[in-house]
């Protein structure tokens, strides 16, 4: 009631606030006229002021975001630059069903902040390829044979398993042959990865852990010598206070471990990249993990320790993706699901449900493919994107694809509604910035799209 409390001493006799806050509001052409509306029976009524904005200011102002362009109705952040890790397929195995969620997600949170301003598989590759310059795509064949192959051997062989543990520290330590072995494995891999990133329309710059394994090192000193790291159990790790486990920087065996590495690559991302705010996209199975990075990157100086000021860093965590029996996703013979294979799926049904309603016959052959994968990519996409990404969501082709799954298909009128809730797009971006949460923009749109399908399309054509 803090305008009541300004206007209360102006020597006009009102009989209750609402009236007041009419009579005193100033002439605006955003308002096109003020009523009070009185709620309940009971007494005292629950009075609200009830405001129209003018028909000619919501014209007016879409028909500058038509003129000016989207952009200029993107909400202003203020941090300047922000690093999202997302996605992270693992080298010499095919991208499945549980890269999805992080992969979607990330690029969606990328696309909206940018709208806003391995040794056991080197010794297995050096035992079946001394030469590596024999290595080929076609040599090592399917990434998932070849890793299973390996994963095998490092299980049954223990002289394999030991010689394999040392190839690890050897990459870690840069020898040029395990180097150029890696680098063999990788670029196969990442060929395989940049077709499925293709495929679902995802740009994003690669770093992979290896680029900063020459930063683990230094990084490790400067903790060590902030007095962060100890010894323990023959290991050097950092404790974290009020937890129980500590944080292995350095294994007993002097190898380094994902928290080396990301300690490296949070510090690199902050001092060579100079981001403010670098946001990690990964299940919500790994938040202790990060929640104990970012204490110990508090600790060293690293970060802000009040979050909500720069630098910062945040975890947004995602549920799984279950089956219909309510587990996790997998394939009859209890494989995980390939996302490749997912996709392919997801085309040939959207394909089919086209040729069904009698677009083969409109369309040619090419048109056809594109907007089968148009429809079943897109709809792969938002099925993630819709839910609320902290919980966990069923997986199911025949909802995906229909037409009252939330994937709208335009139908019916309402201009002033209409017209309302697209001026309400830069707040639905902002929120979804803000916390970290895309779903609010799926949200948006559907509505939006329900508004023209219901409220407009049939009363408003031309």
């Amino acid at each position: 009631m803090s305008l009541w409390s300004k206007i209360k001493n102006k020597g006009t006799d009102f009989k209750d606030p609402s009236s007041a806050i009419i009579k005193n509001l100033p002439p605006s052409e955003i308002v096109e006229s003020c009523s009070i509306a009185e709620i309940g029976s009971k007494q005292p009524k629950r009075v609200f002021v009830n405001v129209v904005l003018s028909k000619s200011w919501i014209a007016k102002t879409i028909q500058n975001m038509l003129l000016d362009g989207i952009e200029t109705w993107a909400p202003k952040l203020s941090v300047k630059k922000a690093v999202l890790d997302f996605s992270s397929p693992n080298i010499a195995k095919e991208m499945h069903v549980g890269h999805l969620r992080s992969t979607i997600i990330g690029d969606a949170l990328a696309r909206l902040l940018e709208f806003s301003n391995f040794g056991m598989l080197i010794e297995f590759l050096f035992e079946n390829y001394p030469n590596l310059e024999d290595v080929s795509e076609t040599a090592i064949g399917d990434l998932q044979a070849f890793y299973k192959a390996s994963k095998q051997k490092f299980d049954d062989d223990a002289d394999f398993k030991v010689k394999a543990q040392q190839a690890v520290v050897k990459l870690q330590g840069g020898e040029y042959e395990y180097r150029q072995a890696w680098s063999k494995i990788c670029d196969i891999s990442r060929r395989e990865f940049d077709k499925v990133y293709q495929r679902l329309g995802v740009n994003l710059e690669e770093k992979g852990e290896s680029f900063y394994n020459p930063y683990i090192p230094r990084v490790i000193k400067e903790l060590s010598e902030l007095g962060l790291v100890e010894e323990s159990d023959g290991a050097r790790v950092i404790f974290i206070k009020g937890v129980k486990i500590p944080l292995i920087v350095v294994k007993s065996d002097g190898g380094f471990n994902y928290a080396s590495t990301d300690l490296a690559a949070l510090w690199y991302r902050l001092n060579e990249e100079k981001a403010e705010w670098v946001i990690y996209v990964t299940d919500v199975g790994q938040q202790q993990h990060f929640d104990m990075l970012f204490k110990a990157a508090k600790r060293a100086g690293w970060l802000a320790a009040d979050d909500s000021k720069y630098p910062k860093t945040s975890h947004v965590g995602f549920g799984l993706v279950l089956g219909q029996d309510g587990k996790r996703f997998r394939t009859r013979s209890s494989e995980v699901v390939r996302l490749v294979d997912l996709l392919d799926e997801a085309k040939s049904r959207s394909k089919t449900a086209l040729i069904e309603r009698g677009k083969a016959k409109e369309w040619s052959e090419e048109e056809l493919e594109k907007t089968a994968e148009a429809v079943g990519y897109g709809a792969v996409k938002y099925a993630d994107l819709k839910n609320n990404r902290l919980t966990n969501y069923t997986f199911d082709f025949d909802q995906m694809l229909s037409d009252k799954s939330g994937v709208i298909v335009l139908d019916h009128a309402g201009e002033r509604e209409l017209g309302l809730h697209l001026l309400q797009f830069s707040e639905a971006v902002e929120e979804a910035v803000t916390n970290l949460l895309p779903n609010v923009v799926c949200e948006y749109l559907y509505n939006l799209s329900e508004i023209f399908t219901k409220k407009f399309y049939t009363n408003c054509q031309f």
